[in-house]
């Protein structure tokens, strides 16, 4: 049988690839050159498999783009053709400070210098599955986001008409029998009120359907362990624990949960020269999906650390050091809450720093 032939490092060729919806800008850089030649081609399949049928061995590309609205389809398509290809962070991209010319062309150039110099940091490509599983909980958390602005729309317009619900909770049982009561005088005022409170039941219906179709992922073998071991912990049900796990996908890429909290974006921002210390405000770099699934997590350690019901469901069948880690876990989180409340007074500060530890746990968790 031949062996295969792994070209050497000087041998290979380096492409920068700047995508946009219609073209790319592919900047190359040859062994022996240092200014990359630039070229534009059109961004479809058969265009990219003429670009790499353009070089005599595939295998000496190197190729990179950066994340963003265009997805992963390039990447798969240049790996399916046999060129290893990164799709690199755009924000840990090194930035000169006087640059301050930005064109699709220099920032080819750009990025096939960067990448032979080994700067650049890539990410991880989710495959088919993990990116539709992870796109239906951002469908999810949009639609949420609709719900509660329909909600805010109803609830206002009722409050400048004097319609004020005055009961314990809103979107309660009786709540929602009062609004089906509610009706106005005025034919065009029912008329608005109507049609707010038909897309109010509307963004319900969608929610509640996203819902039943992301319970179908939970049991799922891509999805199962993950999720299962999460929502062992407090503040995390199947649900929070999905959204996490289609987000990381890979929690080992992560050399320790200092790299992970910086990947929430829960870590403080720093500028420090010489004998002088400054940190700021969070980062908030990263990922804000999982970011604000941690945080909305971290309200639940405001309480004291107990085994609820819910809770208590979740640990059925979980194994007992995984039990063991999260109660661990909610002691430290719960006393940690309170401890900083006392001292800050602010609350969303208290909650933010308990999702950078709550971070740190999970992290934990997932490669123990």
């Amino acid at each position: 049988m031949p062996k295969t032939i792994i070209p050497r490092r000087d041998e290979l060729i380096y492409l920068g690839l700047d995508v946009s919806r219609d073209s790319i800008a592919v900047g190359t850089l040859r062994p022996d050159d240092e200014v990359p030649d630039v070229t534009k081609v059109f961004n479809d399949e058969p265009s990219v498999r003429r670009l790499v049928g353009a070089f005599d061995d595939p295998r000496r590309l190197v190729a990179c783009y950066e994340a963003g609205p265009t997805g992963y389809d390039l990447a798969r398509l240049l790996a399916g053709l046999g060129v290893r290809c990164d799709v690199v962070a755009p924000s840990l991209i090194p930035v000169a400070p006087g640059a301050k010319v930005k064109t699709d062309r220099r920032d080819a150039k750009r990025l096939a210098r960067l990448l032979r110099a080994g700067e650049l940091t890539a990410i991880r490509v989710p495959t088919p599955a993990e990116e539709g599983v992870r796109d239906l909980c951002r469908a999810r958390s949009a639609l949420v986001a609709d719900r509660r602005r329909a909600r805010q729309r109803l609830a206002s317009f009722l409050l400048r008409h004097g319609r004020v619900w005055r009961g314990a909770s809103s979107w309660s049982l009786k709540h929602r029998e009062w609004l089906a009561a509610t009706h106005f005088d005025d034919p065009a005022l029912e008329a608005t009120y109507q049609r707010y409170l038909a897309v109010a039941t509307v963004r319900e219906a969608d929610v509640d359907a996203v819902d039943a179709d992301l319970a179908g992922w939970f049991e799922h073998p891509l999805f199962a362990d993950a999720v299962s071991r999460l929502s062992a912990y407090r503040g995390l049900d199947r649900l929070g624990a999905l959204v996490l796990a289609s987000e990381v996908c890979d929690w080992r890429r992560f050399a320790g949960a200092g790299a992970f909290m910086s990947f929430c974006g829960l870590v403080p921002s720093e500028y420090s020269s010489g004998d002088r210390t400054r940190r700021g405000h969070l980062t908030r770099a990263g990922n804000v999906h999982v970011r604000t699934q941690l945080v909305e997590s971290a309200w639940a350690y405001r309480y004291p650390a107990r085994v609820t019901k819910e809770l208590g469901q979740r640990h059925h069948g979980v194994a007992p050091d995984v039990v063991a880690r999260a109660w661990t876990a909610q002691l430290r989180l719960s006393q940690r809450f309170r401890a900083l409340d006392t001292r800050k007074g602010v609350r969303s500060v208290v909650c933010a720093a308990v999702a950078r530890e709550l971070a740190g746990f999970v992290w934990a968790e997932m490669t123990a």
